[in-house]
């Protein structure tokens, strides 16, 4: 224990612990307990016991296993009066308490580091409805409150609450296992669990509103799992996701400028970025190439890769860039893709060649809500001095953002006009 008389600021302490350690924390309680309802309600005690304690018996000098001791005790506690004065538990319920008290169980420290893998599989499983998968991922692995969950995927809070509540009793009531599957079993619960993966680190990368651009938590977080996967299971697209996201993190301390603005690509300072990191992206990206059973994960890579290697805008191979997308789009049509490609051919074959195809995507009544589809077409519009169509554009697409630093971005933009 460090001394009470040297402990620094505790408030700020739990606090610092809380933010670093409390989803670490919870899946470890999750694991040992075996249910999501309880293991919240004891993550919470044993915070509660930390601000009361620490001040006198000062910091622990391990305040993960000190919160999971703790915490699991607490539930015990809690599980046992219950048996005893508010329900009567039946057999099953009692030989669970026992169990969960047993001393012979593993020590705090083993397996902690898979903790929140096991986690994520648990959160992915094929019993659950994609759109829960997401929901609970989000809530339970990287602790996103329930209001950005639904800001994110725009949908009502209600609505992702209900998901969440659901999810839970699915799992408590099918047993679902708290476990990574076994190598039979692994393969076809893979790509859920990339596809949920991706998202926690794209909310990252891009926070969907706030004040804040990017939330490093959440994108470290996702690197994290993914590489902890490939360790696992070192299938090709593992190993693309993990290098286009390691790719798009290198990136980080150019994105944004001091003042906490949006910098675009082209007008980033490329000797910020960690070039060690994108040589060692490059690396999985060229070996989940060369297995040839990559997927849109890895083609993904493969342009970010390009734009990495660039030595500056100007240097971009735009053109290899718009056969990747045709590729992608071979792989994973849908309109995001369309857009991304036809800002790609904007760049290569000139921006009316770009609008005709952005137009295209928004004539046929899709992404007509998506605020980067009109962004897109706004600087189409302006590159080709059209002031007033640009205008609107930049109008629309800012009316359709709630991300503070994007939205700061398109009125500069529309002030500019």
């Amino acid at each position: 224990m460090a001394s009470a008389a040297q402990a620094p600021d505790i408030a700020a302490v739990v606090d610092s612990v809380y933010r670093t350690e409390s989803r670490r924390v919870l899946a470890t309680l999750i694991r040992q307990l075996g249910d999501f309802d309880v293991a919240e309600e004891a993550l919470h005690e044993a915070f509660v016991a930390a601000v009361e304690q620490w001040p006198v018996d000062g910091v622990p000098d391990h305040p993960r296993a000190w919160l999971i001791t703790t915490g699991r005790f607490k539930a015990i506690d809690r599980l046992r009066r219950r048996s005893k004065h508010e329900v009567a538990l039946d057999e099953e319920g009692l030989e669970r308490i026992e169990a969960i008290a047993d001393p012979s169980l593993p020590g705090e420290d083993e397996g902690l580091e898979d903790d929140r893998l096991r986690l994520v599989f648990t959160c992915c499983h094929p019993a659950l409805a994609p759109e829960a998968q997401v929901a609970l991922t989000l809530r339970e692995v990287c602790g996103l409150a329930t209001e950005e969950i639904a800001r994110a995927h725009l949908v009502p809070a209600p609505t992702v609450a209900q998901r969440i509540v659901r999810a839970k009793a699915k799992i408590r009531d099918a047993r679902i296992p708290y476990e990574v599957p076994g190598r039979g079993e692994l393969d076809e619960r893979l790509e859920s669990v990339l596809r949920v993966i991706y998202l926690v680190f794209n909310e990252g990368y891009l926070a969907s509103s706030g004040e804040a651009l990017t939330r490093h938590d959440l994108s470290t977080e996702a690197i994290r799992l993914a590489k902890l996967l490939v360790e696992l299971l070192p299938e090709p697209e593992a190993v693309g996701l993990l290098g286009l996201m390691m790719l798009h993190e290198s990136r980080r301390a150019a994105r944004v400028s001091p003042q906490g603005d949006l910098v675009l690509l082209e007008d980033q300072d490329r000797s910020k970025w960690d070039h060690a990191q994108i040589a060692d992206a490059v690396r999985l990206v060229e070996a989940a190439l060369a297995s040839r059973r990559f997927g849109p994960y890895t083609i993904q890579a493969a342009i970010a890769a390009v734009h990495a290697q660039a030595p500056d805008a100007g240097s971009t191979d735009w053109a290899q860039i718009v056969g990747l997308y045709d590729v992608l789009a071979d792989l994973q049509p849908s309109p995001v893709v369309e857009l991304n490609r036809a800002v790609a051919v904007a760049m290569r074959d000139g921006p009316q060649a770009g609008l005709v195809l952005v137009d295209a995507i928004l004539g046929r009544g899709e992404l007509g809500d998506y605020p980067l589809a009109h962004a897109a077409r706004a600087d189409l519009c302006r590159r080709l001095g059209r002031a007033g169509e640009a205008r609107a554009s930049y109008a629309r697409a800012l009316e359709l953002t709630t991300q503070a630093p994007q939205r700061r971005f398109l009125e500069r933009r529309l002030a500019e006009l």
